[in-house]
């Protein structure tokens, strides 16, 4: 009798701790949601000013483009030590990867010609 109630206790503290987990995992990810809007707000406008101003064959238009997007912030990690941050625009087929720390675009007209 005993070992069913200790078997039980278990069961449900176990139940209240993945509940519990499972509550934290979302109230984290709207954070994160939240931050990571508030960071591609911010960016956006220098991307756009930084992109216009890129020289290359071919020209960035996000402003009189017919189709544009906004593909968003992306990271690439190439070590442990080291994640590279992009924030990445599309107009007319021509992207254009910002990075936000350097501040500094580059333009391509396909995925093979972006880095």
């Amino acid at each position: 009798m005993n070992f069913q109630r200790l078997l039980w206790a278990l069961v449900i503290l176990l139940a209240g701790g993945l509940a519990g987990s499972f509550y934290m995992n979302w109230k984290t990810l709207g954070q994160l949601r939240t931050v990571k809007a508030f960071v591609e707000q911010a960016v956006f406008a220098d991307a756009v000013a930084a992109c216009e101003k890129v020289q290359s064959t071919t020209p960035f238009k996000w402003n009189g483009g017919k189709q544009i997007a906004v593909i968003g912030l992306n990271s690439v990690r190439l070590n442990k030590d080291t994640t590279i941050a992009s924030y990445t625009l599309v107009a007319d087929s021509v992207f254009c990867d910002y990075d936000p720390v350097k501040k500094k675009a580059d333009v391509g007209s396909n995925f093979l010609e972006r880095e």
